[in-house]
C-alpha cells in the first residue's frame, strides 16, 4: 500500500514511496523552488533572533 501526499510547492499528489526521488516534492523543479524561498528567507522558522559576535551580551546574560 503506497501513501500519497501534496507537494508543499504545487499540491500536485505525490506517491510516497522508492519510484519518487523528489519526496515529498513531485519534482526537482519544486524541491529547488522550495529551497529558494528558505534562502531568500520567505519560509523562517518563528524564534528569537539569533546572537552575534558583533552584539554585546546584557549584564543578566553575563551573570547567568
Amino acid at each position: 500500500m503506497s501513501t500519497s501526499v501534496r507537494c508543499p510547492t504545487c499540491e500536485r499528489a505525490v506517491e510516497w514511496n522508492e519510484s519518487s526521488p523528489w519526496r515529498p516534492f513531485c519534482s526537482e523543479r519544486c524541491k529547488l523552488i522550495d529551497l529558494g524561498a528558505w534562502a531568500s528567507e520567505q519560509h523562517a522558522i518563528p524564534g528569537s533572533a539569533a546572537e552575534t559576535e558583533d552584539q554585546p551580551k546584557t549584564d543578566t546574560e553575563e551573570s547567568g
